[in-house]
């Protein structure tokens, strides 16, 4: 072995350890689906026409209040030809996929209404039955569908465990858990909490025979999960202890805001301290593949024309905020923010469709000037654009196979591969 051999052999030996790890932890993005909003909905009020219901809400909302695309225009600040784009995507999409990701909440939601105080155990266990058969009755009524139940802090942990016990039992009992069946984990303070779910995930698999993993998604709402005690960044610590089972992080600005004595009409999903605490996120998260969620604005659009019309304004600003800083998801709490949901999220996509569209189909064809000099990792950026704006509706097939010159399923291995234009597949 010659002296280049020898050093190969010996960098091989000390770096391999580290390849490994790294592969492990940091697998990279992936180009599967990611909902653009999950909407809560408390256990007490879901039923099986729930998701019919929001979409017939917030339809009837919209053609009360919006006059046409120029309203709309005028309302959101989208601009006039996107609105005309847009409008007819919106309604389509509130009659036929209003909500994209629902939660079934045990958590905050469930114990504010009806006697005060918490519900007594036995109310509790009758929701989780019902709320169970509802859905196994429904699996398909949204794509995304899950639960979210009371966290890990003492108070309340033996509660929670057993109303996930019994939820997961009674679906198991009547059908495998739907496709995107996932679990929240709330008011997580520390990678410990993390750890020990998945320890509970793993005893329901085997309890209840569950053929696929659970995962679960981690809510960022308390500052002990951006900052320890010895000042590290949490939020990292707790991704990587979820050993492959999260399914996103979840920032929830009122909780966080309010942890961070942010006085009530200053807490917004904009505040400098929600900034600082998405962008921790972001970093922790970059590279293994788990996706982000925004949180929720609590200013909803409901009483006259005109309050219904300055939420909407709000909503519809802090969406476009959200994923122009690279959040693809956030919350809604009524069904009268639907409209602007999506309205604002489609004109995301449209307003930048052509240029990537265009940079795309270049970058697959060398030789083509398109007038930017496009890296691997900037047209992977590319390519899961367009594959977002297409999995929500914002974009059709046919515009992207005429304006980008390719397929969705060409897309989608060039967002998950590391390779230039010529070893892009065919």
């Amino acid at each position: 072995m010659d002296g280049l051999e020898r050093l190969h052999a010996s960098l091989d030996a000390t770096l391999g350890p580290v390849d490994a790890a790294y592969a492990t932890a940091y697998p990279g993005t992936t180009p599967a689906r990611q909902p653009v909003h999950t909407v809560y909905v408390p256990a007490h009020r879901y039923d099986a026409t729930t998701v019919a219901d929001w979409g017939a809400h917030a339809r009837r909302v919209l053609d009360e209040n919006c006059s046409g695309p120029g309203d709309l225009a005028g309302v959101t600040g989208i601009e006039p030809e996107l609105a005309e784009q847009v409008l007819p995507l919106v309604r389509a999409k509130l009659d036929t996929e209003p909500i994209e990701d629902l939660r079934i909440d045990f958590e905050d939601g469930f114990p504010q209404t009806g006697v005060p105080g918490p519900h007594r155990d036995t109310d509790e266990d009758a929701h989780v039955a019902r709320t169970a058969t509802v859905l196994a009755g429904n699996p398909s009524a949204t794509p995304f569908v899950g639960l979210r139940f009371k966290c890990l802090e003492p108070a309340t942990r033996r509660r929670g465990i057993r109303t996930l016990d019994a939820f997961v039992g009674a679906l198991a009992e009547k059908t495998s858990a739907p496709d995107g069946f996932v679990v929240t984990l709330p008011k997580v303070t520390a990678p410990e909490q993390v750890s020990a779910m998945v320890t509970v995930c793993e005893h329901l698999e085997r309890a209840h025979g569950l053929d696929v993993p659970l995962r679960f998604e981690i809510q960022i709402e308390t500052p002990q999960a951006i900052c320890g005690p010895d000042g590290t960044a949490q939020v990292a610590r707790m991704l990587h202890a979820a050993a492959g089972r999260c399914a996103g992080l979840h920032y929830g600005t009122y909780d966080y805001s309010a942890a961070c004595g942010i006085a009530a009409e200053y807490q917004a999903m904009d505040h400098p301290v929600a900034d600082h605490a998405k962008a921790t996120m972001q970093v922790a998260a970059a590279g293994t593949g788990v996706p982000l969620s925004d949180g929720s604005t609590n200013r909803l659009p409901v009483g006259t024309r005109e309050q219904i019309r300055a939420a909407w304004g709000l909503h519809a600003r802090l969406v476009e905020r959200s994923l122009r800083r690279g959040f693809y998801q956030g919350w809604d709490l009524h069904p009268a923010q639907l409209p602007t949901r999506y309205a604002a999220t489609f004109a995301f996509y449209r307003r930048s469709f052509p240029t990537a569209a265009a940079r795309v189909a270049a970058y697959l064809s060398p030789g083509r000037d398109s007038g930017y000099l496009d890296e691997p990792a900037t047209a992977r950026a590319l390519a899961t654009f367009l594959l977002r704006g297409l999995a929500c509706g914002a974009l059709t097939e046919t515009e992207v196979r005429d304006r980008a010159e390719t397929t969705p399923d060409r897309l989608t291995r060039l967002a998950g591969r590391q390779e230039g234009p010529t070893g892009c597949p065919p």
